[in-house]
């Protein structure tokens, strides 16, 4: 009779892990690397909670410039990414680390400096003019230097520009967005931003720079989350990194994050294809 019991345990046991989906919901989770702004504002904290009440499974993230989430997930530590590189993005794709690639939102990158503006360049438009007059002159410039979507955008702004900065005006914080905003307003230095995390950091007073440049059209600035490919990383778990890709694409997803706002302001602005 012992015996028969502990095999009928055994059989119970089994159908609830394997036999009921909800049991096995329950422990369902995904890895996801993404780009600091994502973070430093709070919208995956504010997104995670209705992500899983609606579908039961855990997003757990790690977060980094765009540069080092994309080699997180080369290495094999997660299901997705959510980044704002285009360049980079389609490097993934094409190396075959990367599928299904959707847009999200959008927000803008800024120029931002000290009241003094050294190089005169507040409310300017055309932010290669303006990078060319901070290099001409030596105007103090914190770049992230860390291959992120802003370092990369800061970049591409440079080589427009005809300019290689160098020289003694122009560091390197090799740190985050939040790190580097705080950095430039203790040195009184130009440097470049999002404007979601600019906002949060502005109307929460952690620093005072004003907005020198901001509306051309090279600042647009892109977010858009991309699977791993499983056929590279077996590992990956697709099926639900697209469920979570589907899900904030989707109606509910594009609504939370229209509706997410800090101090009154909405920091990020859906835009997946309908």
């Amino acid at each position: 009779m012992k015996t028969r019991r502990v095999w009928f345990f055994a059989a119970v046991m089994a159908l609830v892990f394997f036999g009921f989906g909800w049991a096995v919901a329950a422990d369902r989770s995904i890895m996801m690397a993404t780009t600091t702004s994502t973070v430093d504002t709070g919208l995956l904290d504010y997104l995670i909670p209705y992500f899983k009440a609606d579908t039961g499974i855990d997003l757990k993230y790690v977060y980094a410039g765009t540069g080092k989430a994309l080699e997180i997930a080369r290495n094999g530590d997660v299901d997705c990414v959510l980044v704002h590189a285009k360049s980079l993005e389609d490097k993934f794709v094409a190396e075959g680390y990367g599928v299904d690639r959707k847009e999200v939102a959008y927000n803008n990158f800024l120029v931002i400096g000290p009241k003094s503006d050294p190089a005169k360049i507040e409310g300017m438009k055309d932010v290669v003019a303006a990078f060319k007059k901070i290099a001409k002159e030596k105007a103090l410039f914190i770049s992230r230097g860390d291959n992120s979507g802003t370092h990369v955008k800061e970049l591409a702004i440079w080589k427009e520009a005809g300019i290689t900065p160098q020289g003694d005006w122009y560091l390197e914080s090799g740190a985050g967005i939040g790190p580097t905003l705080m950095l430039a307003n203790e040195k009184g230095a130009y440097t470049m931003s999002d404007d979601s995390t600019y906002y949060d950091y502005t109307l929460g007073k952690k620093i005072d720079l004003p907005i020198m440049v901001m509306g051309d059209k090279i600042l647009f600035n892109q977010y858009a989350i991309i699977l791993v490919n499983p056929k590279k990383i077996p590992t990956a778990k697709y099926d639900d990194a697209k469920i979570f890709a589907d899900w904030l694409t989707g109606e509910k997803g594009q609504k939370l994050i229209a509706d997410f706002r800090k101090f009154d302001k909405q920091l990020f602005f859906p835009n997946a294809a309908k």
